[in-house]
């Protein structure tokens, strides 16, 4: 397929002029899908290190206004031109605008998944995404929840819950149990880890079950981002 092509070309670009790094815990992935991929973040980090690093097709979450040509522009400059590369307007406007022409249509093409900001319409996301996993496929999701504060060890804001609905409707689906993998997007280190998957118990009360695999993920991810002397690196040290 067109999309699959433009993904393989894309993940080969990302991996030898950004990424360059490397998977650790390769044994704790599937042989086949499904499967939902939840990373930490690292702002622009964590899509490209997953998207680069990992051995098969996978379908983001992706901010829906990140999907539309009209209000791209915008979400981009805030988000990432002024807030990442430090640009102020009018450059940083004409500067997002620019790369939307290019970030918009490739994504769309990619089969990224709109994650909308509306609950009413969180309905589609979550049915596009469970056709995507019937179908046996990867979903990748980075669910930090920007309206809580950054913990300054990790880089990692707690994680929202609604993500692991997706475990409760694709069993109504299917009947069958969902599996979330944890993985650490390490930048100093350049790794992408990968953790025994958390299974979905669709027998116990659906708040519980959401709260208990957020917080089985996040907690997996930080000891993954823990190195072996017991500190995190998540940056490049500043030298004295």
């Amino acid at each position: 397929m067109e999309e699959d092509l433009l993904y393989r070309i894309l993940a080969a670009g990302l991996q030898a002029f950004i990424w360059g790094g490397e998977v650790t815990g390769e044994e704790n992935l599937p042989e086949q899908g499904p499967a939902v991929l939840v990373a930490n973040h690292l702002e622009a980090l964590g899509p490209i290190a997953a998207i680069s690093c990992l051995p098969f097709r996978l379908y983001p979450w992706v901010v829906s206004d990140m999907l539309d040509a009209k209000l791209a522009p915008e979400y981009l400059r805030w988000d990432f031109v002024e807030r990442q590369l430090h640009l102020s307007m009018p450059l940083s406007l004409w500067v997002a605008k620019t790369i939307s022409k290019i970030s918009v249509p490739m994504l769309n093409r990619m089969g990224c998944i709109p994650v909308y900001p509306n609950p009413d319409q969180f309905h589609a996301t979550f049915d596009q995404s469970v056709n995507l996993l019937a179908q046996g496929r990867f979903l990748l999701i980075f669910p930090e929840d920007p309206t809580q504060p950054l913990d300054p060890q990790f880089e990692m804001s707690p994680f929202k819950k609604g993500f692991v609905r997706l475990g409760e409707f694709y069993f109504q689906h299917t009947g069958r149990l969902l599996r979330f993998y944890p993985l650490a997007v390490h930048a100093v280190r350049r790794t992408v880890q990968i953790g025994r998957p958390v299974t979905y118990n669709p027998y116990t009360p659906h708040i519980k079950e959401r709260i208990r695999v957020k917080r089985a993920l996040e907690n997996m991810i930080r000891e993954m981002l823990v190195g072996v002397d017991g500190n995190v690196y998540l940056r490049v040290p500043l030298s004295d």
